[in-house]
């Protein structure tokens, strides 16, 4: 089907929910009336924190508005004085006034251009530093909810139309309500009655921008928001491409992302298609316009009303007094865009950061390690209680392992001991003190993570293990790697500790990725430490190495242990059984083997299962 057939078939526009614009975040969102006046206030602070550069922007704003009007005034002048009245004498200063003001007019455009692509970059930049930072400052459930393309999208898309307009359009909008503020006074100057009769577009050009703008606004919200869908769309994909494959999914995926395309394409579409009818609305009015002064100044200069040159001033004036409602019209498109991309970028800066509830929180020192939840209560959602009075105590130490099957509540303990998630009730305390009075920052400094997922950034091996500890020397970092196991491997490397890893880390194996960040988390030398199925999807050889390094790294560590394997927890110290978010058993594996309950059964069906 051609694109033609596309637009025209199912892209009826009154097919597209025009209401939908206010569900921006989400479609469960309750709608809500967006602050445009309010954003552009905001975006106007921004503006002002370059206030010198723009004060100087103005004045040549100022300066080039006032030449665009006296150029065709001292037109208008010299056909009166020189060519009605047949008097060459003095044409020559006239061309070289001309010559001046209009230099003049274009060293002022071009300075103010200048000027403020600069003031807009600046504030660009700024936004987007913020916007960055604020990411790092939000709580793990933001990101929980929200497709990572999505938020790219913002990062991206919403910051770059912000900086198109900023480029193009703060100057435009200023220059053109002064242009039409002036020109207005000039015609009325001139001729009341010829200024009478080139307002007579206005009512006209009122009635047809409400008309398109009242589509175009919804239009270009629900664009962005399509957009920003369509993106997480493609990251979730190409980041499971290893899974779309196995299971032979890519017809589906692509069907699934045309219907996305389609949607933004419709979308895109119209919001293009009404705003194009603004230049078309303004070239007809401005034609109509300049045949009316035509017509009815003809008439008046033949009854001696006007003179010849009054009539050239306000053919040009007519013109330049369209030409600023047009450059605003289309200017006010390209702010709707940018006002939509800014509520989304201002809806981020503005969620609460998680350290918001931390005014009263304080550092500690280097903590012994005992950890005790006392009854504690969680849910992420109000209507399902995920941890319900969850209750042990961890020495300093030791180590503790959670086993249960999926959705037990295992990682949910690990997401509130490491404050992803505050608790609804109880209490988690550290040494006696509750962890909600302990800034995150000082928690996490005293908390190591080696989770199933082995994350390694992009750049060299010797980069990632320091990550754990930014000011570690070389010594530091090999040793590091020696303790979990990784330096023999390193070293067969081509570049050894300066092997340059992609972002996702091909070219080394899913267990070397998982002793590197075992390194990571023997440099930064935690005083807790939670493993989080660290050994699954590993081959026995590997696995092995891996079980040595953790056991170097967990000792004289309080250690949390999360595993379905239950062979690789028999040493711990305690083990707590969940089940459906309730502590159904607690003790060592001896213990828990000879009351005969279900860590018991389970374990047995494993020994079978091995052995089989």
């Amino acid at each position: 089907m051609s694109v033609k057939q596309k637009l025209k078939e199912p892209f009826q526009y009154e097919k597209i929910d025009l209401n939908e614009a206010e569900y921006i975040e989400d479609e469960r969102a309750k709608p809500r009336v967006r602050d445009w006046k309010g954003t552009i206030k905001r975006i106007w602070r921004y503006l002002l924190s370059e206030n010198k550069m723009l004060l100087f922007v103005i004045i040549m704003v100022i300066i080039s508005s006032a030449m665009a009007l006296l150029g065709p005034y001292m037109i208008g002048t010299g056909v009166d004085d020189f060519i009605v009245d047949r008097q060459p004498s003095g044409i020559g200063t006239l061309i070289t006034w001309l010559v001046m003001i209009y230099f003049t007019y274009s060293l002022s455009v071009f300075l103010q251009n200048f000027f403020m692509i600069g003031i807009a970059q600046n504030t660009v930049y700024t936004l987007r530093s913020q916007l960055f930072n604020q990411l790092h400052e939000l709580p793990i459930k933001f990101f929980d909810k929200r497709q990572f393309g999505e938020i790219m999208s913002r990062v991206t898309n919403d910051v770059d139309n912000i900086s198109n307009t900023l480029n193009q359009s703060v100057i435009q909008i200023f220059q053109s309500v002064l242009t039409l503020v002036g020109t207005l006074a000039v015609m009325l100057y001139l001729s009341p009655l010829l200024t009478l009769v080139t307002v007579t577009i206005i009512p006209m050009m009122v009635f047809g921008m409400k008309w398109i703008t009242k589509r175009t606004g919804p239009l270009f919200k629900i664009q962005q928001k399509r957009i920003g869908e369509m993106n997480g769309y493609v990251e979730e994909t190409i980041s499971g491409q290893r899974i779309v494959k196995t299971f032979s999914q890519e017809e589906r995926v692509s069907n699934e992302f045309k219907q996305r395309n389609d949607d933004v394409m419709r979308a895109s579409y119209w919001a293009a298609v009404f705003s194009g009818f603004i230049p078309k609305l303004m070239n007809m009015l401005n034609s109509f316009s300049f045949a009316i002064i035509a017509f009815v100044g003809s008439v008046l200069a033949i009854n001696g009303l006007v003179s010849v040159g009054t009539i050239v001033i306000f053919t040009e004036l007519a013109r330049q007094f369209t030409r600023p409602l047009n450059e605003l019209s289309n200017q006010f498109n390209q702010l709707l865009t940018a006002v939509a991309g800014a509520e989304r970028v201002f809806d981020i800066i503005d969620e609460d950061s998680e350290e918001l509830d931390e005014n009263e929180a304080i550092e500690i020192g280097e903590p012994d390690g005992e950890v005790e939840f006392r009854n504690v209560v969680f849910s992420y959602d109000e209507d399902e209680v995920v941890l319900k009075g969850i209750s042990f105590k961890a020495n300093p130490g030791s180590t503790v392992a959670f086993v249960g099957h999926t959705g037990a509540g295992k990682t949910t303990i690990i997401n509130l001991m490491s404050r992803f998630y505050n608790y609804d009730s109880g209490k988690i305390l550290l040494d006696g003190t509750d962890i909600k009075d302990i800034k995150r920052s000082s928690l996490r400094k005293h908390m190591g993570f080696v989770l199933q997922d082995a994350f390694l950034f992009e750049g060299t091996i010797r980069e990632n293990i320091r990550y754990g500890k930014l000011n570690a020397s070389d010594e530091e970092v090999v040793e590091a790697a020696k303790k979990a196991n990784a330096h023999s491997f390193i070293m067969k490397l081509p570049n050894q500790y300066d092997t340059v890893l992609d972002p996702d880390g091909s070219g080394i194996s899913q267990g070397q990725k998982q002793l590197l960040t075992i390194a990571r988390v023997i440099l930064s030398d935690p005083k807790i430490l939670i493993l989080d199925e660290a050994t699954s999807s590993i081959d026995t050889v590997t696995e092995i190495k891996i079980q040595e390094a953790l056991q170097r790294l967990m000792h004289g560590r309080t250690s949390f242990v999360i595993a379905h394997r239950l062979n690789t927890i028999r040493n711990a110290d305690q083990i707590v059984m969940l089940e459906h978010g309730h502590i159904i058993e607690k003790g060592s594996h001896d213990e828990l083997i000879k009351q005969k309950g279900k860590y018991a059964d389970l374990y047995q069906t494993q020994l079978k299962q091995k052995a089989q």
